[in-house]
């Protein structure tokens, strides 16, 4: 059986944890209704270090360091 949102909880969790109203809920994406319970459970904002990692791998060019005009 495929997993899928616990409507109910989260009903519950958005009703009774953050008082929304139900209209105010049922606007909600599933997305905004996480963030706002802190369950974002997305990836991590990429980090410094990989920022710099990919600047190295990837070095801005400019047209006069190509041979351009």
């Amino acid at each position: 059986m495929r997993a899928g949102l616990d409507w109910p909880g989260l009903l519950r969790a958005g009703l009774q944890g953050l008082r929304l109203k139900p209209a105010e809920f049922w606007a909600l994406s599933p997305v905004e209704l996480l963030l706002m319970l802190g369950l974002e459970g997305g990836p991590a904002p990429m980090a410094r270090a990989r920022l710099d990692e990919l600047a190295r791998a990837f070095p801005d060019r400019s047209a006069l360091a190509q041979g351009g005009e």
